[in-house]
């Protein structure tokens, strides 16, 4: 009888590991797994609302920027540098050259269901971020190698779509640069992108 209760209670025990093992992968992937960088989250977010008066964070840290537009959902994860007292545009970043509008890896850029930018139908699917800043106008740029440390392997026959736009002035200096997803009206919206006084908008059509 004790050896009955013995192997039920032990493949009760296994049982129970099997679920808790289950329930950590599941935790780790997803949506779920935007924790893992709300720290960064929270520190660029201070340092841009003026909560955190100084600057002093070494790198660039990983942030997460989502929302949907229309039925997509899109997806934007990104390494976030500091103004930092620099000078940004024509001296930490060039003008006229491609940029990785991030730091680190590329700035990826996932929809999860099909969207139309510029004049182009884009797939769902992930997709690296790319800029080309100048003083009057920037391209913006959805590359298909979304695996790419900076604009090192960056290659223009990989680019799926080219939109030019206009940058916008912040008055207030964004210190830390910051992605937003906003829908502005049924099936459309836009991917917003500040840093310093800089404001740019990629208009995203979706069903």
């Amino acid at each position: 009888m004790k050896k009955n209760s013995f192997v039920i209670f032990f493949f009760v025990l296994v049982f129970i590991s099997c679920k808790e093992e289950e329930k950590k992968s599941d935790d780790s992937s997803g949506h779920s797994n935007h924790t893992m960088s709300a720290a960064g989250l929270t520190y660029a977010d201070s340092v841009n609302a003026g909560i955190i008066a100084e600057d002093t964070l070494k790198g660039s840290p990983h942030r997460v920027a989502m929302g949907n537009i229309g039925s997509s959902h899109v997806h934007i994860e990104y390494g976030s540098p500091g103004v930092k007292g620099r000078i940004i545009w024509g001296g930490l970043v060039p003008l006229k050259q491609v940029w990785v509008a991030g730091a680190h890896s590329a700035t990826s850029v996932e929809f999860s269901k099909e969207v139309t930018i510029g004049d182009k139908l884009i797939a769902p699917g992930k997709y690296a971020f790319f800029a080309i800043p100048d003083s009057t106008e920037w391209v913006l740029i959805l590359n298909k190698n979304f695996k790419q440390h900076l604009a090192d392997d960056y290659k223009m026959e990989d680019d799926i779509v080219r939109v030019s736009v206009k940058p916008q002035t912040n008055e207030t200096p964004v210190q830390r640069l910051t992605y937003t997803v906003k829908e502005l009206e049924a099936g459309k919206g836009e991917i917003q992108l500040q840093w310093e006084k800089v404001k740019l908008s990629l208009v995203v059509v979706a069903k």
